[in-house]
């Protein structure tokens, strides 16, 4: 029997990793799995060798001080690795640690294949990297193509797949009355997927609702979390007694939620993409610490964050990064929105634009899928 070992380093890689397995698990009935996964692989019964959270480090500042933990888990995770014994190494995203356990992979046995999922951001910084990449991974599946020209640039094997994020919504029926009131107006909230992102945005979100309460009633503000971290969103919110904020974990009513909203405050990443794709108007925001801001600032050589914004090459999706990132100015942002239709509507129009230039007609997890298919 074939095997396939899965690496993600975080909540957002096992969800795009678990819906490329997914796909495959349709057309190869005959694999054998193993992972470094969360909840999203997991509901697919595959095994993870330990908790996702153990290696969920945020910034270079916290990579530095956990600098012998992580190279403790890289070690560990490429000798479970080696023992398993694997056709495919298939490693999606979180870059500083999926890529660093194949290289290490590909010096203990070079005949297991290496397939990475999401490309580091080479277009951000650091370019160079595709050269030292490529001893090391056999094929990339890219999510966008803008992306293409930097690893054909270095004759490196790849396809480009589309972003899963980008596919059709589906809907289901799913009664949210015990979510919320009836004829309640919904904002969504996202404020990260590790605990050191949460713990920043929290209170800034927090007190965002507070203000937004004073001049707005009626307003249900629901915090999509991971199951992880629910209870820690929740604690939060009962230490602030708001009684209109509510936290889901479950990916289905997630998206039912999502799709039901007015508007949504998003921390910046890949879930900007699924409100976008949802139609919902947004605002984007992160904070971090100074020291990690100055090494970014100097290294990035992007002007946006956002990849909506960086595709237009224009500010559609408000980005308030840093010092920008404070409870008034989101509060700001979004009550001009909702007191504008008309500003809502310029944005939505725009951040279509941009999608259709992203989107690919095919399914990308199945793309995604019957490529890693084809290597085995």
């Amino acid at each position: 029997m074939k095997k396939i070992f899965i690496l993600t380093g975080e909540a957002s890689g096992d969800k795009l990793a678990s819906k490329v397995i997914g796909n495959l698990k349709k057309i190869n009935k005959d694999l054998e799995y193993l992972s470094v996964g969360g909840e999203n692989l997991q509901s697919l019964g595959i095994k993870s060798i330990y908790d996702l959270k153990e290696i969920t480090y945020l910034g270079f500042t916290s990579v530095l001080i956990n600098l012998f933990k992580i190279n403790k888990k890289i070690n560990e995770t490429a000798k479970a690795i080696v023992e398993f014994n694997p056709d495919i190494l298939f490693t999606v995203d979180s870059p500083d640690f999926t890529l660093r356990v194949a290289e290490k992979i590909k010096k203990l046995n070079p005949k297991i294949k290496t397939i990475h999922y999401v490309a580091p951001q080479v277009w951000v910084w650091r370019e160079g990297r595709v050269k030292k990449i490529k001893k090391y991974i056999d094929h990339i599946l890219l999510l966008f193509s803008f992306e293409q020209k930097y690893f054909k640039k270095e004759n490196m094997s790849y396809t480009f797949v589309g972003h899963p994020l980008l596919q059709p919504i589906e809907q289901t029926k799913i009664d949210i009355n015990q979510v919320i009131g009836k004829n309640k107006a919904i904002i969504s909230v996202f404020a990260g997927s590790r605990k050191s992102e949460i713990s920043v945005l929290m209170p800034i979100l927090l007190n965002f609702i507070i203000l937004m309460n004073k001049k707005f009633s009626d307003i249900t503000f629901i915090f999509h979390s991971t199951k992880e971290y629910s209870q820690f969103i929740k604690s939060l919110i009962k230490k602030k007694n708001l009684y209109n904020c509510e936290v889901v974990s479950d990916d289905k009513i997630k998206l039912h939620l999502l799709k039901k909203s007015i508007f949504a405050v998003a921390k910046s990443g890949t879930v900007s993409l699924e409100v976008c794709n949802a139609k919902i108007p947004s605002v984007i925001i992160y904070k971090m610490g100074f020291f990690n801001f100055l090494l970014i600032k100097i290294l990035v050589k992007t002007k946006y964050a956002n990849i909506i914004n960086f595709t237009a090459n224009e500010e559609i999706i408000p980005e308030l990064i840093q010092s920008k990132c404070n409870s008034e100015n989101i509060f700001n942002y979004v009550s001009d929105f909702l007191d504008n239709p008309n500003q809502i509507k310029r944005q939505l129009k725009k951040v279509d634009e941009v999608l259709k230039k992203l989107k690919i007609e095919r399914s990308s997890s199945e793309l995604a899928s019957l490529t890693l298919n084809r290597f085995l």
